[in-house]
Formats: structure tokens, sequence, C-alpha cells
């Protein structure tokens, strides 16, 4: 290690690469740039990330989402185009079938109506829905709560309404918990006030009632409009969403091939492509910046090779005043990864830069498509590790060539 503080070898080092300022400066960017590259397409990939899980917000990903339409193949006696509900039983019957694969199961119902507070208006969604719908996609209350299993219990007129909705039925800054709005003609308590979704959201502006009292006050019955199915840990959505669509259509007599009698969205399998995109492109992230990190570090190895073939004489004279071969190694060696070094330092904060520049333009906003794009530290550390490596290993050839070199050889040099 002393050869590391002695003034002399950083001297030469220094003397070195002042006679080569131009071949130095185009071998510290070819290393500079496969480290920038690297830390901005890493950086790059993350936004993405982050962004595609803003758009999904709190909601739960391993969810499908089930409807019926018209059945298209005639079965049991009855036509093709029939049309049929779901219900409440399909709920229990799926409920105890899939209890270990099903984790949440909400069955909903909505319709249009027109809300009113004193003198103003305007129609909304209204949505009977169960507590489960919470978990689901979480809602950020602003004030109150949302529904309960006592509200359901009690069929109680109470009701969840959107920050928007509040702010077209209320006046600025009037209390809107504990006070009545009609909801098509009936008096509903205000219980919660919601603010917009961090991304993904089913509804838009809604009232939120208790379902059992959508189901008395609408006259539904048993009968449901759609359902929310979300899988519990570990287990195939996809799969789940084939099992409970043929166990439906035993339940209404629908051809088990039948594939236009029920509609359903697959928000699990969606994401699970968008996540093997996302990996593939940080695997080629990876490939691309190591790659180009490799040719850099090669370019300095090559530079190195050419000022051991210029300096040949030098070195000779060196080894005849009793310079051992170590020491010019080590001299050689250190070269290599102080290039490599400064190039690796210069690369990572130009890289941060941009990604800085990047957060600051296009990664804030409602509508960014790169969110708060960084790269984890580990990483950096991880890459920079890696290329000192690859610098003092590239370091090794041209320094035992240098120590091959016979001192007489070398003053006959010219």
């Amino acid at each position: 290690m002393k050869f590391l503080f002695d003034s002399d070898t950083w001297q030469e080092i220094y003397g070195s690469i002042r006679k080569n300022k131009v071949r130095t400066i185009i071998t510290i960017i070819g290393v500079l740039w496969g480290i920038f590259l690297l830390v901005v397409l890493l950086g790059a990939a993350r936004g993405m990330e982050n962004g595609f899980k803003k758009v999904f917000g709190d909601f739960a990903t391993n969810s499908v989402f089930v409807w019926t339409q018209r059945t298209d193949t005639p079965f049991k006696g009855f036509q093709k185009g029939r049309r049929f509900r779901l219900d409440m039983n399909d709920i229990n019957a799926l409920q105890s079938e899939y209890k270990d694969e099903i984790k949440l199961l909400a069955p909903r119902n909505q319709t249009n109506n027109l809300i009113i507070h004193d003198f103003k208006s305007g129609n909304f969604q209204v949505s009977g829905d169960y507590p489960v719908l919470d978990q689901i996609q979480k809602k950020k209350l602003i004030s109150g709560r949302f529904i309960n299993q006592n509200d359901i219990l009690s069929y109680a007129k109470v009701t969840v309404i959107s920050e928007d909705m509040y702010k077209q039925l209320f006046d600025k800054d009037e209390e809107a918990i504990g006070v009545y709005i009609k909801i098509n003609g009936i008096n509903y308590k205000i219980v919660g006030v919601y603010g917009p979704s961090n991304g993904i959201d089913l509804d838009g502006d809604t009232a939120y009632i208790p379902f059992s009292t959508f189901k008395k006050v609408y006259n539904r019955a048993n009968k449901i409009d759609w359902m929310v199915i979300t899988a519990a840990e570990g287990v195939d959505i996809e799969q789940l969403e084939s099992d409970v669509l043929l166990t439906l259509k035993s339940l209404h007599k629908v051809h088990p091939e039948d594939e236009r009698a029920f509609g359903s969205f697959n928000l699990g399998t969606q994401i699970a492509k968008f996540m093997g995109f996302l990996t593939g492109m940080q695997f080629l992230v990876w490939f691309v910046g190591i790659g180009t990190l490799i040719a850099g570090v090669f370019a300095i190895g090559n530079i190195l090779l050419i000022t051991v073939k210029e300096r040949t004489k030098e070195i000779g004279i060196r080894r005849a005043l009793g310079a051992t071969p170590k020491s010019i190694r080590q001299q050689i060696i250190l070269e290599s990864v102080f290039l490599t070094t400064v190039a690796g330092m210069l690369g990572i904060v130009f890289g941060g830069f941009i990604l800085f520049i990047i957060d600051s333009t296009v990664g804030s906003g409602e509508d960014a498509a790169l969110v708060n794009p960084t790269v984890n530290i580990p990483i950096i550390f991880i890459a920079f590790a890696t290329l000192i490596f690859l610098g003092t290993l590239i370091g090794l050839i041209p320094a035992h060539m240098a120590t091959v070199v016979k001192p007489i050889e070398a003053l006959r040099e010219e």
C-alpha cells in the first residue's frame, strides 16, 4: 500500500495522462458513458415502475371483474341470446367452493340518480356496496368513515360521497358529515367524504350506500350487477377466473363453451404482463449498460498498452536503475484504476443530474409517465465496484507487458 501514497507514483501517472490528453479524455468519456447510461436507464425503468404502481394506487391488483351478457349457445332448452343476472346465491356458492382461493369477494349494484342538497343538485352514480369494497380499493377518506357492517345489518340510509360531489352540492367550508341529502327522493345521512384515488378508480364520483339498503330501495331482490373477486396470495388469478366462470355457467345453465355469456376482466393477468415487460426491460438495461461499461474498460486497456509501448525506453531505464517488476506492475494497474474511478464517478454524477432533471420536468403531475426515477444506492455501489474490478483486471494486461520488457532491449528501443 506504500506506493499509493508515494508522490513519485502519482507524478508519473499525471505525466502519462498529460502527454496523452486527448486520448485520455476520449477513454474517460467511453467509461463515463457506460455507467451514465446504466444509471439513467435504471432510473427510467424505476420511474416507469413507480408510475405503474401509482396508476393502480391502493387497488387490490390480483383481482378479476365478472358480469353477465347474452348467451351465444343454446343449452338445456334455453335459446341463444338469453339474458340473465348474477345473484347472491352465486356469491354464496363461490365463497363456499373457493374459500381458500378467494381472499375478497364484493357483489355490487349500481344506478344513476339525481342527488339534491338544499337548492343544489347533480346526477351521480349511486352504488350499493359492502364494507369489503374498501379493502379492494382503499378510499382516501377526507372526513368521516366508509360503510360498515352495522349499516348493512340495519339497512341504514347512510352514504359516503366524493369530494367533487361535496363541492357541487355544498357551499365552501360547509359541514357535510351528519347532513342529509336526497337520493332518488329519499333522505340519506352523509357519514363520509372521500378524495380522489391515487391511481385506478372504478367508480369516479359515486355515492356509496349499504348494499342491503340499495337492494331494498331499488327492489333488486337477490340480483346483483357485477362482482369483484380478489385472489388469495399465491393463487393463480387466471386459473381462478376460469374456474369461477365455469362454476357460474353451471349455476345458470349456460353451455360450458359459451364464451359470450359472461364478461370478465382479469386485472391480475394484465398487471403480470406489464411486470414481465418491466423485468425484460430491466434485463436489457443491465445488458446494455454492462456491455457499454466493458467496452469502455477495454478502451482503457488499449490506451495503456499504447502507453506502455511508448514508454518502453523509460521502463527500461527504470528497470536498469533497480525498479522491480512489481513496482512497474503496480504503477500501470494504479493508472488503470485511477482512470476507471474518475470516469465512473463522473458518470454517476452526470447520470444522477439527468435523473433529477427528468424528475423535475416530466416526473411530476397527475399524468407523469416517470415517477421518482431513481436508482438504489446499493445498485450504484455494485456497479461502481464492478467497474473498479474490471479496471483492475484490464490493467493487468499492459502491466504484464511492461514487466516482461528486458532492460537491455528497452534501452535499444528508439
